[in-house]
């Protein structure tokens, strides 16, 4: 691989160091991942079951349901073992794996956003042609793009962080292993890291921020031209749940990756690594859920099935 490392483990950092406290945030975090492994599995049932869902929309959801609990099994799993076991090592591979995994479900998670975007742009902006111009083909091809960029975006990182060598500090300042924390202990230079990440995440932020708001202005002028407020009112509602679930994602995505990890920002870190990572999940499919009738009405129609 190339890197010649004097560590054959990391110490992962605790919400808290007081065991106490440990095991109240315990019950409190499983349930919450239990909560949004059975959402966003329940919405990628009703994706699939129910064929009033099965439309682009609903398309992209599945995929953005099954991306959020990825990346959430990514981190949680380990992070609640930790919470009992008390004991926060973590292995080289399965720091590097965890790594890969985390970057490849969050970027493709960008990605989809924007595609979701475009879709809502479609919707409201040339209704007529929707099913035209979003076509399965169309959404295919979508699909693929953000899986596949997102794994060789993922990989380009995770293969120059081989390169990095660990032969002082082997504590990591969160409760998962991440490239910022990575760079903070590495004894040799992380420059061409710091490079990869600085010009790769740019250029990635920068595409996906404009493909994600730019329909949006497009979608506010058709909101204002629409002449009944009822109908102003219908066209808004189909956003503001994926502009809901995009600012939230970017908001944290920013905090994390741009905020320097200096000791001053190490506890606002981890809070922030926390809705990213664990809250997130679960808020997404919540949001689009809640308000949703589509999906309330095929849960209902789900239910009654199997009532039969």
């Amino acid at each position: 691989m190339g890197n010649i490392t004097k560590i054959a483990k990391f110490i992962l950092i605790l919400l808290s160091d007081n065991p106490e406290t440990l095991y109240i945030f315990f019950p409190i975090f499983l349930l919450m991942y239990l909560n949004s492994l059975f959402v966003n599995l329940l919405i990628i049932f009703l994706v699939i079951a129910d064929s009033q869902l099965h439309t682009p929309m609903y398309f992209f959801l599945g995929n953005l349901a099954f991306l959020d609990m990825s990346y959430s099994s990514v981190t949680a799993p380990k992070m609640l073992s930790d919470f009992i076991t008390m004991n926060t090592a973590i292995s080289f591979p399965a720091c590097i794996a965890q790594i890969f995994f985390f970057i490849y479900f969050a970027s493709s998670e960008v990605l989809l956003l924007a595609a979701m975007s475009y879709d809502r742009y479609v919707a409201i902006c040339h209704p007529l042609h929707y099913i035209e111009i979003m076509s399965w083909k169309v959404c295919g091809q979508f699909s693929f793009i953000v899986w596949v960029f997102g794994f060789f975006y993922s990989l380009v990182h995770t293969v120059c962080s081989l390169r990095l060598t660990f032969c002082e500090s082997n504590i990591i300042h969160n409760f998962f292993c991440d490239l910022p924390h990575l760079f903070q202990i590495s004894c040799n230079d992380p420059f061409i890291n710091f490079l990869v990440t600085l010009t790769l995440g740019g250029a990635l932020g920068l595409v996906a921020f404009s493909l994600t708001f730019f329909p949006y202005t497009r979608i506010f002028v058709a909101i204002i031209r629409i002449r009944t407020n009822d109908g102003k009112l219908k066209a808004f509602s189909t956003c503001t749940s994926h502009l809901s679930v995009v600012f939230i994602f970017y908001a944290s995505l920013i905090f994390i990756y741009l905020v320097p990890t200096t000791s001053s920002f190490l506890t606002i870190n981890k809070l922030v690594s926390v809705i990213y990572a664990v809250i997130n999940p679960l808020l997404n499919p919540l949001i689009y859920s809640v308000r949703n009738k589509d999906i309330k009405s095929a849960l209902r129609r789900q239910v009654h099935l199997v009532t039969l």
